[in-house]
């Protein structure tokens, strides 16, 4: 399959966030002074350039299928400096007005009348981080926001014109019960969003709740929970398409799509992963960023940004693939796995026998997807397509 017909997405990183929350292990840190936003800007515009010059031929002649603001907490930007990282990356590659364009927000740090500058920015999907509609658990999370604020905040975006809205929620938080976590979720579907996002509180390594733990529901009760707001979300009429996505209306992520579709994606920002296909070797290459945000200001002033650069080694590629295909519920063709990996059926195809006679894939051979008991068991059967080690 030629680059140009895989989907090519775009990661903006913006690593700040006013607090660190002691649940988050992605690439934040907290906010000292002021932010520095105009070196920021301009230096995720070097980096786009920079990336854009070293894949040249795997870019050439393609636009982007979705651009994704994450962090960190990027409503922490105003609406004035995503117009500029916008306009800078439309004046570098094909942006199309059918893009999805997301913006993660923090609830607690949104002003009165932001929604109307970010549409006009050209974003047009908010996301909001609000975990919880339970003010103990919020404070029991480290977060900065109310549940009276979290609601205000998605009722100014609707307000605003926001059409595509995300909530994201958790569940099995410390000392939360099956009712709480039914609550939560009913709270969301009040607010009428397009997408939630439904995933269990885990406690990450490196974390604060990983040195003090707090007393979370065991597995048991996390899997109560999980069904039983499966069946409230169904019942609202949000369709779970993949582990902890659910959407009405037809709105799955795009962005997220294409990461689980093993599309191409380029990342820019302190930290930013990216993964890119190259014509002319027929490898994916991952690409990283510097982390730091004041080590990635200093290399991308100089067109340096880029941390790190490999291949995804051919015995990889397998595991690669179904670590995000077989998170979809309905999986996705079998014939994909040879057009996106560029190796040939016959890879996998003792595995999938594997998993199919375990009951853990769907009785469809021109599909890739778990079963009912596999995506209970996911873990499982992602791992039967880790390579042997030496």
């Amino acid at each position: 399959m030629s680059p140009s017909a895989v989907p090519l997405s775009l990661y903006i990183h913006i690593p700040w966030c006013v607090k660190k929350c002691p649940y988050c292990d992605f690439n934040s840190y907290t906010q000292h002074g002021a932010l520095p936003v105009d070196d920021y800007v301009a230096a995720l515009l070097t980096d786009l350039d920079r990336d854009l010059r070293e894949h040249a031929a795997a870019v050439a002649g393609r636009s982007l299928h979705s651009v994704f603001f994450g962090g960190g907490t990027p409503s922490l930007f105003a609406p004035t400096a995503i117009a500029r990282i916008l306009d800078g990356v439309a004046a570098r590659i094909g942006l199309p007005a059918s893009a999805e364009i997301t913006l993660e927000t923090n609830p607690g740090t949104i002003e009165h009348g932001r929604f109307e500058g970010y549409l006009a920015a050209g974003v047009n999907r908010i996301s909001f981080g609000v975990q919880s509609f339970d003010d103990d658990k919020l404070r029991r999370l480290g977060r900065i926001h109310s549940a009276a604020e979290a609601e205000a905040a998605v009722r100014a975006a609707h307000d605003a014109g926001v059409a595509n809205i995300n909530l994201d929620l958790m569940y099995a938080l410390p000392e939360q019960s099956l009712a709480g976590a039914l609550a939560d979720v009913g709270r969301a579907i009040a607010l009428a969003p397009r997408h939630i996002s439904h995933y269990q509180l885990t406690l990450e390594p490196g974390t604060l709740f990983a040195v003090r733990p707090p007393k979370v529901p065991d597995e048991d009760a996390a899997w109560d929970m999980q069904e039983a707001c499966q069946q409230a979300l169904a019942a609202a009429g949000y369709a779970q398409y993949e582990v902890s996505a659910y959407a009405r209306d037809g709105r799955q992520c795009e962005h997220n799509l294409n990461y689980w579709r093993f599309g191409d994606y380029l990342g820019i920002g302190a930290g930013a992963h990216g993964k890119l296909g190259e014509p002319a070797s027929g490898r994916s290459v991952r690409t990283s960023k510097y982390k730091l945000p004041r080590s990635y200001l200093q290399h991308a002033a100089n067109g340096e940004a880029l941390g790190s650069s490999s291949a995804i080694a051919t015995r990889e590629l397998p595991f690669e693939f179904m670590l995000n295909a077989l998170r979809l519920n309905a999986g996705v063709p079998r014939a994909l796995f040879a057009q996106r990996t560029g190796l040939d059926d016959t890879a996998i195809a003792a595995t999938l026998q594997r998993a199919h006679a375990r009951g853990w894939l769907a009785d469809d051979p021109a599909r890739i997807a778990a079963s009912e008991t596999g995506r209970r068991f996911l873990n499982d059967v992602i791992e039967l397509f880790l390579p042997d080690r030496p």
